[in-house]
Formats: structure tokens, C-alpha cells, sequence
């Protein structure tokens, strides 16, 4: 479990799940110098009233991102296509206590939106 540090904010989600970000993670570029991507680590933190869509943001991350908001979106977005939500959060529910975040994984994604890499699992598999 990880936790979502002290420059974490929420934002409202679908289905009682919030997101925030806090800082984390790695950029690399390819050959042709097009960037590969920023991995964005996610997660859901639990607390007593509810659960929090957690996107943990690269510290050096690519200049091209310019909207926060956008990127927690797109990240959020790419996590419930891979991951089925409400699966997810009951096993979020029944694996992490309270004031703990369950990992789900990391998204790898360039400022245009496009998905480099992927790897998300629901906790406890």
C-alpha cells in the first residue's frame, strides 16, 4: 500500500469514488525523440466516508501536459476500460482498511491521449 502524499486533491467520480493526485514516477522518449510516455501510478485510497480514484503524477513530467484535470481523466478513464468499477471496489473494500490505498497498477500515456503501456489488476489478484 502506498500512500497519496501531501500535495493530494479530489475531484468527483462516478459510483462514491473521488480522484486526486499526488507526485511519483518516471518519462522516457523513443529513437525518434517522440516521448514514450509518463507512467502514472493509480490507485484507490480508502477513508471512512468514501473512496478516492488516486492518480499518482511523474515528477518530471512531459511539458505537453498543460491540464492537470485532463490527464487525472484520461488516466481514470483508460483504468474503468481495463478494470470492471464496481468489481473493483468491492475488492478494494474487502482487502484495504481505512486510511490505506490499494494499487492497482500503472497507465503509460503521451499528451495526445495515446496509451503506451498499461498494467492494471484488481487488488488481491
Amino acid at each position: 500500500m502506498s500512500d497519496d502524499g501531501p500535495d493530494a486533491t479530489a475531484v468527483d467520480v462516478d459510483n462514491a469514488s473521488d480522484c486526486e493526485n499526488a507526485s511519483d514516477g518516471e518519462e522516457g522518449s523513443d529513437d525518434e525523440g517522440r516521448s514514450d510516455g509518463d507512467t502514472f501510478g493509480v490507485g484507490i485510497h480508502v477513508t471512512s466516508e468514501e473512496f478516492q480514484f488516486v492518480v499518482h503524477v511523474p515528477s518530471a513530467i512531459d511539458s505537453g501536459w498543460n491540464d492537470p484535470d485532463e490527464f487525472q481523466r484520461l488516466i481514470e478513464q483508460v483504468t474503468w476500460e481495463t478494470l470492471d468499477q464496481q468489481e473493483t471496489l468491492r475488492a478494494v473494500a474487502r482487502t484495504t482498511d481505512e486510511g490505506e490505498t490499494a494499487t492497482l497498477g500503472t497507465v503509460t500515456m503521451r499528451p495526445d491521449g495515446d496509451v503506451v503501456d498499461r498494467s492494471l489488476a484488481v487488488p488481491g489478484e
